[in-house]
């Protein structure tokens, strides 16, 4: 037979192989997408799904009352009522005093609530396998999960669907969490107890049932309400349906830009060429050929016409 240090050494490696494998998952694991809102909105999920069904699932409550008989010896002081999910109240019973001769009556609460309250448990226990399931698949087959589309579409369709079940179970099941505290409220129990009917006789309640924790079953149930639908948007957008409405526009055709040394050459061009504004002298007129003119008389008078003459 083997020796105890061998089986020792066996165990370590066998417990060596199961942490490479935990150590290759998590190293193909693309983590990343946690930090992004459809992974780390689906982690909420995860979370409250947890704890909504729990908070409605695992509630015990319970509430005491008192009936003073005008004869003391018949009285009892601390009639324990407990009740718990899923809130059968028809089969919850208690014995109270008659108040004569020392006899009791079996009395049972009124009311059945475990529809309401067994459909929003049911969801929340749903909701969470699903984000199980959901985180495992973003985490590991992230690729696969995009690849041709199938994956979202699914996806977005069951989101869809617990979204519409979340509203439904949640709405459901505050209504019957209401009906649960009229009927668990000891002043409206006691109106059960013959004895309370006789004047002589004192009933009152001792304890009221603690329902706290179920108003945060419901709160955490409008919590995932709010989470579910809001991540249909997110899941909506890895479908790539309104990848094509969301394309940029084309670029409009911009007109040529003016060029520049044309606007240069037009801002220096001769204002005297114009012909429009500014004086523009013109040199062929009268006045300017009178020099012309006495030229020509100096010429004939003041010069010698010929070399003849002056000899």
């Amino acid at each position: 037979p083997p020796s105890s240090s061998s089986l020792h050494l066996i165990s370590l490696l066998s417990t060596g192989g199961r942490m490479d494998v935990v150590n290759q998952l998590v190293a193909q694991g693309q983590f990343r997408v946690l930090k992004l809102p459809l992974g780390f909105i689906k982690v909420l999920e995860w979370f409250f799904a947890i704890f909504a069904f729990s908070t409605c699932g695992s509630y015990s409550g319970m509430f005491r009352m008192a009936v003073e008989c005008k004869n003391r010896t018949d009285s009892d002081l601390s009639i324990e009522v407990e009740f718990e999910y899923p809130f059968r109240l028809h089969q919850v019973y208690f014995d109270a005093p008659t108040c004569k001769g020392g006899n009791t009556e079996r009395l049972f609460l009124v009311g059945d609530y475990s529809s309401s309250a067994e459909f929003f448990v049911t969801i929340g226990v749903f909701a969470f396998l699903y984000s199980t399931a959901a985180l495992s698949i973003y985490v590991f087959f992230f690729e696969k999960y995009k690849e041709n589309n199938k994956g979202p579409l699914i996806d977005l369709g069951v989101t869809g669907v617990f979204a519409f079940m979340w509203l439904v179970s949640s709405a459901a099941w505050a209504k019957g969490l209401s009906d649960v505290k009229t009927a668990t409220d000891p002043d409206k129990v006691i109106t059960l107890i013959s004895a309370c009917d006789v004047e002589v006789n004192r009933c009152r309640e001792v304890h009221d049932p603690v329902m706290s924790g179920l108003n945060t079953s419901v709160a955490f149930g409008f919590i995932n309400l709010i989470l579910w639908a809001g991540n249909l948007w997110f899941v909506f957008k890895e479908t790539g349906i309104i990848a094509p409405f969301m394309r940029a526009p084309p670029p409009q055709d911009k007109p040529a830009a003016p060029d520049a040394y044309g606007q240069q050459g037009a801002y220096e061009q001769d204002p005297y060429a114009s012909n429009q504004g500014g004086y523009q002298p013109d040199y062929n007129q009268q006045g300017y050929n009178q020099d012309a003119e006495y030229g020509q008389g100096y010429g004939q008078q003041g010069a010698p016409t010929s070399f003849s003459n002056q000899m």
